[in-house]
């Protein structure tokens, strides 16, 4: 490994946990991978975590025991990429095989040297989303024959793996169809800390709707957009977008901001730290989560954080009514659930919490509290916790 680890001396772990993703970032992954991550390592004393880097994030790290190690190789197709990820994966964990027991991985690019023959280690497979369907909407120009080959990968990745965890009853239906057998399959939602209220953020605005993640079409933030454009008539009502990616990518979104007349009326903020988000949610009058009625929000299912998020900050939620979206809140008690691509309905959702703002921090407070009793990060890491005990059970 030419990382820098040599520097340190050898170390040899007993868990490693695998993604395809930039860490750390501001994207809701980075902090599901913090969470999981952090337990996989308590249980087993350290471990390796590999992920994706580049920019100004270093090459290694290591702390006590645990050492991160980032693939930071230039390769400008997303294929070739997740490929020559692979074989770097491959690499970085030849020198643990004889020690591991567990190795945690994310998608089928890190799943692949995991699930080689010959392994001693069990394999915990999460499928927070099936890249054979997410990549149809990320990549519209994706070949079906690569997409079919993906699939493939997924399923033989799979097949292979002793545990299949999920974040949703939905996602878990995906996996079932691809051939994981039930007993393969544990469910472990995400979750959330909820904490004391954070100060205001010195630039929120007087009155103002939040919107939390990422820029993807599937997140419907053009249908938000549309919405609040109906809104126009409230005095003083701004919307805050907290967007997880750089600004180059608001551009189409901006566009038709612009387009329909509400750019003045919006406030962007970029890849903040998640502690600021945190405050910008808990000051918000509404949180809106408008994900599409897309098949990869709905075929694959999703396990959106920033509604489990927004609920712990103890804000009202408006969302799309998907079914991934209905095991995380329920429509009436902690928000409302409108149906998917409405701008007109979701507008109307809004309009009714910020006309009625004591129900509206009713249903906050009622969220907060449903957080606190079944979604907080204790409970998901108890839960992990437990596939890793039921499999090296006797170790």
């Amino acid at each position: 490994m030419k990382d820098g680890a040599g520097q340190h001396g050898p170390m040899r772990h007993r868990a490693a946990y695998v993604a395809f993703d930039r860490f750390p970032s501001s994207k809701g992954s980075a902090v599901h991978i913090a969470q999981m991550a952090d337990e996989l390592f308590t249980r087993f004393g350290g471990g390796l975590l590999a992920a994706i880097g580049g920019g100004d994030l270093p090459r290694y790290q290591r702390e006590g025991t645990r050492e991160v190690a980032r693939f930071d190789a230039a390769v400008p197709n997303l294929i070739d990429r997740a490929e020559a990820f692979s074989g770097w994966v491959a690499a970085h964990l030849r020198p643990h095989w004889e020690t591991l027991e567990v190795c945690h991985v994310r998608d089928p690019w890190s799943a692949l040297p995991a699930v080689a023959d010959g392994r001693r280690h069990k394999v915990v497979y999460e499928v927070n989303g099936l890249p054979s369907i997410e990549m149809s909407h990320t990549w519209p120009w994706a070949a079906p024959a690569a997409l079919g080959k993906i699939r493939e990968l997924e399923r033989f990745c799979l097949e292979r793996s002793d545990a299949v965890v999920v974040p949703s009853r939905v996602i878990g239906e995906a996996v079932r169809g691809l051939g994981v057998p039930d007993g393969r399959i544990h469910l472990v939602p995400n979750g959330a800390d909820v904490v004391g209220r954070p100060r205001r953020p010195a630039d929120a605005p007087e009155r103002y709707l939040v919107y939390v993640g990422a820029l993807q079409p599937w997140q419907g933030l053009d249908v938000l957009m549309r919405a609040f454009a109906r809104l126009a008539d409230m005095p003083g009502l701004r919307l805050v977008v907290c967007a997880s990616v750089p600004e180059r990518r608001a551009k189409p979104v901006r566009r038709l901001a612009e387009r329909i007349g509400v750019a003045e009326r919006v406030d962007w903020r970029f890849t903040l730290p998640h502690h600021e988000v945190a405050a910008w949610l808990a000051h918000a009058e509404v949180s809106v989560a408008p994900l599409t009625g897309c098949a990869r929000n709905l075929d694959q299912g999703c396990a959106p954080l920033k509604v489990i998020e927004s609920m712990a900050a103890g804000v009202p939620v408006v969302a799309s009514d998907l079914p991934a979206v209905r095991e995380l809140m329920a429509d009436g008690r902690h928000g409302r659930l409108v149906p998917a691509d409405r701008p007109a309905e979701l507008a109307r959702a809004v309009r009714i919490l910020l006309e009625y703002p004591d129900e509206a921090a009713e249903m906050g407070r009622r969220g907060r509290a449903h957080i606190e009793e079944s979604l907080t990060w204790a409970r998901s890491r108890a839960r992990l916790a437990e596939v890793y005990r039921t499999l090296t059970r006797g170790r």
